[in-house]
């Protein structure tokens, strides 16, 4: 597969690359509250975003909050200057605060969405957006007005679509559900944390996204950079990642973590790739993943993980990487196993489940003869 092989995202007729260009990095990187400076200057970022369109890549995410702004006027400043807009499947989000003091500059209000979406509007010099996520739940504003306003923007041609980030999954079925039930637009994607060390959303949000038609992008899919290659077992040094004594940190370097990327290591070795690579692989290829989002602060960085979508892993590796990470199912879903459910549901009968690609077929029509695909449920 190449970066230029593209996949409809959701239940919807817009087709992005599988990897995503992340723009957190771009300008003085971060975001408020997460992290110091960090990440590229305007000409590193340049080069970078110039290589991955020349790859085919079509997918660009950024957000109001990253850099204060920066990421989005840097990204709005290449497409300009490329003559790329047509080309390009631009995506930022709203809903940090980035104004000090002032209540209704963050959150998911309608006053914030109509303010934010016109600021990024600006920054990013383009008349429309065609995917705007709502950045995180903010636990307060009801989710109908949300949806009421997102509908609002696409029949005012501001943005033609939008997508969920960092939300309940019930609160996803909602937006949704009321969506479809009062004929609004509805969401067409999730954007969630997911990587050989974070798999828990694999419970509630993939048979979500699977039976609603929202496709998920992966946001850090190296795990911060601890699957990259750069932290191997038993050199795993203080710093970001770890958790001192005081509490700060990440605290990514846990036992079980240190098992992972040992297995990453090993699997890596066996298949002839680089760490990054393989645990890239991984992810494109699990079930509703539309895409992952990678980040990079060096062209080396970017041209390394845009290589990970030549790297097919044996079932052999991927079930030992499958090994390493898995994780405790929680209640209630320990209910609803194979061998548990034949046991007390279907006791002396054998009763399958829906088709394979069932769901793929419910929202599209067989695409193999197209340039475009579905990924795999």
């Amino acid at each position: 597969m190449s970066l230029d092989h593209y996949f409809l995202l959701g239940r919807s007729g817009l087709r992005v690359s599988r990897l995503a260009l992340g723009t957190m990095t771009f300008g003085d990187g971060g975001i408020r509250g997460i992290g110091g400076r960090w990440g590229s200057d305007e000409e590193t970022a340049r080069a970078i975003f110039r290589r991955y369109v020349e790859a085919g890549g079509n997918f660009i995410d950024t957000a109001d909050s990253y850099a204060a702004g920066a990421s989005e006027s840097l990204v709005g400043t290449f497409v300009t200057e490329m003559k790329l807009r047509d080309q390009l499947v631009i995506a930022t989000k709203f809903s940090n605060n980035v104004s000090p003091g002032n209540p209704n500059a963050g959150g998911n209000g309608r006053k914030n969405i109509m303010r934010a979406v016109d600021a990024s509007l600006k920054r990013l010099k383009t008349d429309y957006i065609d995917l705007y996520w709502l950045h995180t739940w903010d636990r307060m504003t009801p989710v109908e007005e949300v949806v009421r306003t997102l509908d609002d923007l696409v029949r005012a041609g501001k943005i033609l679509h939008a997508g969920l980030s960092d939300v309940p999954g019930w609160y996803a079925a909602r937006a949704q559900t009321w969506a479809e039930a009062h004929g609004l637009s509805q969401p067409i994607a999730l954007q969630l944390p997911y990587s050989l060390v974070e798999r828990s959303i694999e419970q509630e949000f993939v048979p979500l996204s699977q039976a609603c038609g929202l496709g998920i992008t992966a946001w850090s899919p190296l795990a911060m950079g601890l699957l990259s290659g750069k932290y191997r077992p038993g050199e795993m040094p203080a710093g970001r990642l770890s958790l001192d004594a005081s509490g700060s940190g990440l605290g990514l370097f846990t036992d079980r973590n240190i098992r992972i990327v040992s297995a990453l290591e090993k699997v890596a070795s066996e298949v002839g790739k680089s760490m990054a690579q393989v645990a890239l692989s991984w992810v494109t290829d699990r079930p509703g993943v539309a895409a992952a989002i990678i980040g990079a602060s060096r062209l080396a960085q970017l041209e390394e993980n845009l290589a990970a979508l030549s790297v097919a892993l044996p079932a052999e590796q991927r079930a030992a990487l499958d090994a390493a990470s898995a994780i405790d199912v929680p209640y209630p879903y320990s209910l609803f196993a194979d061998d548990y459910q034949a046991g007390i549901l279907n006791t002396g009968s054998t009763v399958g489940d829906k088709p394979k690609h069932y769901y793929a077929r419910t929202f599209l029509p067989d695409v193999k003869d197209y340039t475009f695909g579905q990924p795999k449920d």
